[in-house]
């Protein structure tokens, strides 16, 4: 991999990995478009450190104080972190259960445009007829293990694993604020069991790795996850998910006639 792709690829983990548009999808279907080698497991593991950099660095604060009320009774930043601790259950044994049969089976243009489109439809219609303004904060236990089983179904390349837990919380009647929020700090245990799995994968068959690539790989998805949190918790208020669910269906239309 020269060091265009790997600042492409990148450059597209980082804006993809917390928009509602799928992050995987996208970096399985760029190298097929251009004819591009796969990326290999260091460059996943790479990219996936970087964004993982970026969400904790943005929520820093809000981490700080969820660690410290592990330890208060009563607290609500402690419940806050349990909830998203209870929430990532879901998704770590459907991947232990699933893990070979996602990397093989569902790894195909198809597969990818049905669940981009569908899913999309759903982003839609769930954002459409949304009902309520519930914080992050005001979750009860139906609704953390409903919007974590909607996470575990972003196992399946271009579902979007933010793109469903909003899904949910929205349909839980969640504001599109505190669902992206909330999506985005469930995004650091899911992002930390992905290249945990991927680190010992890795350690099993370990490749040459190119770290003149590498590294500014690293640098620039976590730049650019930064930048794409920071932007869509300031603007999907106004914006509303329905940019997104167009551009999951009209993805799916090039895909299903370039690559099916």
């Amino acid at each position: 991999m020269d060091i265009v792709e790997a600042v492409t690829l990148a450059l597209i983990q980082g804006l993809t990995e917390f928009l509602p548009i799928s992050s995987s999808g996208h970096l399985i279907l760029v190298p097929e478009f251009f004819g591009w080698t796969d990326q290999g497991l260091g460059f996943d593991i790479a990219v996936h450190l970087g964004t993982l950099g970026a969400v904790v660095v943005y929520f820093r604060h809000d981490l700080v104080a969820m660690t410290k009320g592990l330890f208060v009774a009563g607290s609500a930043d402690g419940r806050l972190a349990r909830q998203l601790l209870l929430a990532s259950i879901p998704l770590g044994l459907a991947g232990i259960v699933s893990a070979d049969f996602v990397a093989t089976a569902l790894r195909d243009p198809l597969v990818i445009a049905a669940a981009s489109a569908g899913f999309g439809v759903l982003l839609f219609a769930a954002d459409r007829w949304r009902r309520g303004q519930r914080s992050e904060r005001g979750l009860g236990l139906k609704d953390v293990m409903l919007i974590g089983i909607g996470q575990a179904l972003a196992l399946i390349p271009g579902t979007s694993r933010s793109g469903i837990t909003m899904t949910v919380a929205l349909a839980m009647g969640m504001s599109r604020e505190a669902a992206g929020r909330f999506s985005f700090l469930l995004a650091i245990p899911a992002i930390g069991m992905a290249a945990s799995y991927q680190i010992v994968q890795y350690a099993k068959a370990p490749e040459t790795l190119d770290w003149q690539a590498l590294a500014p790989a690293t640098l620039v998805a976590a730049v650019t996850a930064f930048v794409a949190i920071a932007l869509f918790l300031r603007l999907i208020g106004a914006v509303g998910m329905g940019i997104f669910a167009i551009y999951r269906i009209l993805l799916a239309v090039v895909i299903f006639y370039v690559l099916v």
